[in-house]
């Protein structure tokens, strides 16, 4: 067995992935997984807690991905326009995945845990923008509604992405939503796109 090869994680992953989709994900046991991998168990308990994490083990780099965009806004950015740029960098992370990312998608959107698990994870991505405006010096109420807004932004856009193929790049989605949410939102308007 190859447990001491490189990339044991991406190896997982990918095996976790490919089970998922051909199989479900309720009828995938670990062991399944490490086989396809060429790896242990053990391998893959260091890796991930459960089986649901090989789906979800990259949110902790995308919520510090997020922040540091959010940081490195310019000091003149509104909260909206670092949140906005934080979703600009969480993009340009999903189309570099393509296909792996719609994938996982429908994986999760075929079950219930598992999107109850991705709605943590997004209220989690939620706080670590709050977090990153409130060190900004954005107050309170202020950094947890742009935070709220900002995931809304995401799902909707997110959304589009993925039923529309990928055909379009993610970025402009954002934009887009983002555009209406602010044209929603301005006074005397009454009807958005």
């Amino acid at each position: 067995m190859g447990r001491w090869e490189p990339n044991a994680r991406g190896r997982l992953e990918q095996a976790a992935l490919e089970l998922y989709v051909e199989r479900g994900y309720e009828q995938t046991p670990v062991a399944e997984i490490t086989k396809r991998a060429g790896l242990t168990e053990r391998t893959f308990f260091r890796h991930f807690a459960d089986k649901r994490e090989v789906l979800f083990g990259g949110s902790g780099r995308l919520e510090e991905l997020c922040a540091g965009a959010v940081a490195a806004a310019p000091a003149t950015a509104t909260p909206m326009e670092a949140v906005a740029a934080a979703l600009d960098a969480a993009a340009a992370a999903f189309e570099e995945r393509g296909d792996l990312v719609r994938l996982r998608q429908g994986v999760i959107d075929a079950n219930a845990e598992l999107r109850e698990r991705e709605l943590t994870k997004l209220a989690s991505l939620s706080g670590a923008l709050a977090d990153a405006l409130r060190e900004r010096g954005v107050a309170e109420l202020t950094a947890r509604l742009a935070a709220e807004a900002a995931i809304a932004v995401l799902k909707v856009a997110y959304g589009r992405w993925i039923d529309g193929g990928q055909e379009s790049p993610l970025r402009p989605l954002l934009a887009e939503c983002f555009d209406i949410l602010r044209t929603a939102s301005a006074r005397g308007t009454a009807n958005a796109r």
